[in-house]
């Protein structure tokens, strides 16, 4: 193996892209052949989808933690073991603690991600993630009555959460081939609602124990989030580290055996060396451009616009609407009439199943159909049309409370509820996660990610802690309304952003200006040429070897 990871087997194709003699530039990376084209086997990606489903399983606890909160909130034996009584505000307060520190935890944690994932890598920061949050969980499934330690395993679960938010979209993106990475990031919002909704079921079904089971009740779901995490925990060492982090470390024999195992390929392969010849090519140019300081290359040329766009757009996501209800779907449904402690929880079951349903069909068939930029434009649109909708007329039919009876309105506000999830989950749910992972480089990729995910979680942690009061504090429809006015300003700004979807990782830096395509074309035939020298030295070096 020659120093830069290059075996005598693969000069022939590394002197292709090497300058002519006439100084004319190689082969165009960008004129091979894609994946799919190179093999039309349905599973030639299916290790990618593998590897990021693992990782992914940490962001199901993301998704799980989120339903969890606001439905253990309205369970009987909760409120009873931790003395959650007094007037409505009083309580709405307690129930923003409970739900909102597991967010405050998880701003820190993703805060925090990128030396952690810059040191250690995507793999072994995931298994840090996963301690952290082993503890935090062990910590509130046994508490007793004691709402400050319940507080404190919410705060350390949160804080691995954070973390896993911020690695699991850096790692599948990186994994991923262009073709196909929009659906293989976009797992993570599949995953998200899966977890969202059976939270919700698991409430739903444990609301319906007899007052005898006690505060068995509410360990149940506490407790089950243990499960998924343990699992990951089993299967996080037959993941590949990502190749990508391995390239910035120069580790560059790895990271191209790595990049290989991905694609279901030999080392040799000329796609894969393609692939690998572009990712270090533009490793180099984010060096040179920032003499080797990575925290310097966040405002170096082309970036800060990106990272001005993952903070935008996660604060819009935020305060669309969709999380104050998801956290709080079984106030929301007593809010708008659905009363009954079980019959809210079941109201929100369905929400998520229309989530999950919702979701999965768009990552599996649209998001590399009709690209990103115009669902996410069309799916605000639609959102705040329905929240309009749900406001008139819980404005003009508030439900009456105390009735025992469920109204018309009501019914028709919990469809337009239903109907208003299903442009989220094809637009404002999946896609800034994907668009974020796809538009930072190599060696900015953690910082951005990192921003990306404390942004979410700052406003999560805001948005879960002001709901309750905005319940009581905008009656006659008024949250509904507000939440429809922050749709409408995100229509107008998704129309300015750029299309990413079928562009590699590498092309990223062209689109947003840190280099040109020249200066690019330049860049990956040096740096073949530099390796053919190498593999050429290497040569020799064995034929001097050979005569003596």
């Amino acid at each position: 193996m020659a120093s830069k990871g290059i075996t005598s087997a693969q000069s022939d194709f590394v002197s292709d892209y090497a300058p002519t003699r006439s100084g004319e530039e190689g082969a165009h990376i960008r004129d091979l052949p894609s994946a799919s084209q190179r093999s039309p086997k349905w599973n030639v990606n299916s290790r990618a989808y593998l590897c990021a489903a693992i990782g992914f399983l940490g962001i199901f606890l993301f998704g799980y933690d989120a339903g969890l909160g606001g439905g253990v909130l309205v369970l009987p034996s909760f409120a009873s073991d931790f003395g959650i009584e007094g007037t409505a505000e009083h309580v709405a307060d307690l129930q923003g603690n409970v739900v909102s520190i597991f967010q405050g935890g998880a701003f820190f944690g993703a805060l925090g991600s990128s030396p952690i994932m810059d040191k250690m890598g995507r793999k072994w920061s995931l298994m840090v993630g996963c301690v952290v949050f082993m503890i935090g969980g062990i910590v509130q499934t046994v508490c007793f009555g004691n709402l400050n330690q319940f507080y404190i395993g919410r705060l350390v679960a949160g804080l691995g959460v954070g973390l896993m938010s911020s690695v699991c979209p850096t790692y599948s993106s990186e994994i991923a081939p262009k073709e196909i990475r929009g659906r293989v990031t976009g797992q993570f919002q599949v995953i998200v609602v899966t977890g969202v909704a059976i939270s919700f079921w698991i409430n739903y079904a444990v609301s319906l124990y007899p007052a005898s089971a006690g505060s068995l009740q509410w360990r149940v779901p506490i407790g089950f989030q243990l499960v998924p995490v343990g699992l990951m925990m089993i299967l996080l060492p037959i993941m590949k580290e990502s190749p990508r982090w391995l390239a910035t470390k120069d580790r560059e024999d790895l990271a191209l055996k790595n990049l290989a195992w991905l694609r279901k390929a030999d080392e040799h392969d000329e796609y894969v060396l393609a692939e690998f010849a572009e990712i270090t090519a533009a490793i180099a140019e984010e060096r040179a451009a920032t003499k080797g300081a990575s925290w310097r290359e966040c405002f170096s040329k082309g970036n800060p616009i990106r990272f001005g766009i993952a903070f935008v757009i996660f604060t819009l996501q935020q305060w669309s609407g969709q999380n104050s209800i998801s956290y709080y779907a079984p106030t929301i449904f007593k809010a708008i009439g659905i009363t009954g402690s079980s019959t809210s929880l079941l109201a929100s079951g369905i929400y998520g199943i229309v989530k999950i349903i919702s979701t999965g069909i768009f990552i599996a068939f649209g998001i590399e159909r009709f690209g990103r930029k115009k669902p996410l434009a069309i799916g605000v649109a639609m959102m705040s049309g329905f929240l309009f909708i749900i406001g008139a007329v819980f404005n003009t039919h508030p439900p009456v409370v105390g009735s025992g009876t469920v109204s018309s309105a009501s019914i028709a506000m919990a469809v337009m509820i239903y109907l208003f999830v299903i442009p989220y989950c094809f637009s404002v749910g999946p896609l800034p996660w994907v668009i974020c992972a796809e538009i930072f480089n190599n060696r900015t990729r953690s910082y951005g990610l990192a921003l990306t995910a404390s942004t979410q979680w700052f406003w999560n942690f805001v948005v879960s802690k002001c709901t309750p009061l905005m319940v009581i504090g905008m009656p006659k429809g008024g949250i509904f309304f507000f939440f429809a006015v922050i749709n409408i300003v995100s229509f107008g700004l998704t129309l300015l952003l750029p299309e990413t979807q079928g562009k590699s990782l590498e092309d990223m830096d062209l689109l947003f200006g840190s280099v040109t395509q020249e200066e690019r074309d330049a860049g990956v035939a040096r740096r073949a040429a530099e390796l053919h020298a190498t593999e050429k030295m290497a040569d020799e070096h064995e034929h001097v070897e050979d005569r003596k």
